[in-house]
């Protein structure tokens, strides 16, 4: 099964500014993506509530990505992807 993955304006943004590319991201939602069909991964992701509520947020050292997954239409989009202290605001 193929998933789009889709950006927003300011997460691509982000990885412009700081040099990284879409597939360092693509390969932890990748990771995620097996977590959730039940693999035993390492993949520090959370369900987020408040102003967030319905959407995930993927851990990987200091960068934070906030993504929405839609499961019935095999399609996430990243809202959000920021260093640390800046992500959730």
């Amino acid at each position: 099964m193929n998933w789009r993955v889709d950006f927003s304006r300011d997460s691509l943004k982000f990885l412009s500014r700081n040099g990284l590319s879409e597939g360092l991201i693509v390969d932890e939602i990748k990771l995620a993506l097996r977590k959730f069909n039940g693999e035993n991964l390492n993949v520090n992701i959370k369900k987020l509530s408040g102003k967030w509520y319905g959407f995930h947020r993927i851990r990987s050292g200091r960068l934070r990505i906030i993504l929405e997954f839609q499961f019935e239409r095999c399609r996430t989009y990243v809202e959000k992807i920021d260093w640390r202290g800046g992500a959730y605001k």
